[in-house]
């Protein structure tokens, strides 16, 4: 095919596009827009990340002439780094955090996934007085003063399991699983029990694999959750051993208190700025999520259009 034939064959293809019934292109002035737009997004999410990195790795010199906030390091140093993990409080944390996101996440999904698909299979025990109260958690939460009495009373005070069970299941996300597995085909389910398969053979073989996008979707949502999660932390814990990594970061950041007496320093070197650590504390926090994100990018690309409309 020559140069020209081609030429028209792209013309006639972008021609019948335009001519779809409903369908009327854009001017290039809205194109434009339009672009400058997502241009600007993009800029107000990638500048402050890239501000922070950039913090984290200058010298005391240049954040101080940049009144904390840098863009490019001109000389860049891992002393802030190494004063944050000197003291092994900000390991130890990480290792809490990192602890709690992938138990908390592995319970709340079994816990999840079994409830939602109870309530997805009609004439299940207690189906509907189960769903009216998951249905009315929505709607009304504990407080905290509650919530703090019922962990004292069932002495989980200092202990990891308050970080975990108070949050262990989701309402919503135990709806958005129930609502993926009721879109399920009933036959094939139906064939599966006339093959003699038991319900958690139906489960753990046809349901899951056929619900993996809706799960990771889910499953993202938990650790993101656990993994920020600070609030629970600073009820629950009281010895500062015990801390995850979002409320070592908020204590130092927020309140810009020092994390331990002799914690964050660098044997024979000068301390860095506190711009400089806060910004390395706060790189850390947000590695792990970034490292774990593309590994589920694909199925999470699957999972947002669950409820979306077919056609």
């Amino acid at each position: 095919m020559s140069a020209a034939q081609t030429y028209r064959s792209t013309a006639a293809r972008s021609r019948a596009r335009a001519a779809v019934p409903g369908r009327t292109p854009a001017s290039p002035p809205w194109r434009a827009a339009k672009g400058v737009l997502l241009l600007i997004c993009c800029l107000l999410v990638i500048v402050p990340f890239l501000s922070i990195v950039a913090t984290s790795l200058a010298d005391n010199e240049q954040v101080t002439e940049a009144g904390g906030f840098v863009l490019w390091p001109e000389r860049p140093s891992f002393a802030a780094y190494s004063a944050v993990l000197a003291g092994g409080v900000v390991t130890r944390a990480l290792a809490v955090s990192v602890g709690v996101t992938v138990a908390g996440t592995a319970l709340a999904l079994l816990s999840s996934i079994t409830l939602a698909y109870g309530l997805s299979r009609p004439g299940t025990f207690g189906h509907r007085p189960v769903l009216m109260i998951l249905l009315f958690s929505l709607l009304f939460t504990p407080g905290v003063i509650p919530s703090y009495l019922l962990i004292k009373q069932l002495g989980l005070i200092n202990s990891y399991w308050s970080l975990i069970l108070p949050t262990m299941v989701n309402a919503f996300n135990v709806i958005v699983l129930r609502a993926f597995f009721m879109g399920l085909p009933r036959e094939l389910l139906d064939a599966a029990r006339i093959d003699g398969a038991n319900a958690l053979q139906i489960l753990r073989r046809i349901v899951v694999p056929l619900s993996r996008a809706a799960i990771a979707v889910v499953g993202l949502f938990y650790a993101v959750s656990f993994w920020n999660a600070f609030f629970n932390a600073m009820l629950y814990m009281n010895e500062s051993e015990s801390w995850p990594m979002q409320l070592v970061l908020r204590t130092y950041v927020v309140n810009n208190a020092a994390i331990g007496a002799g914690e964050v320093s660098v044997a024979g070197a000068a301390l860095p700025p506190s711009y400089a650590l806060q910004a390395a504390i706060l790189v850390l926090s947000i590695v792990p999520i970034v490292v774990v994100y593309p590994f589920l990018q694909r199925h999470l690309r699957k999972g947002v259009m669950i409820g979306a409309v077919k056609g």
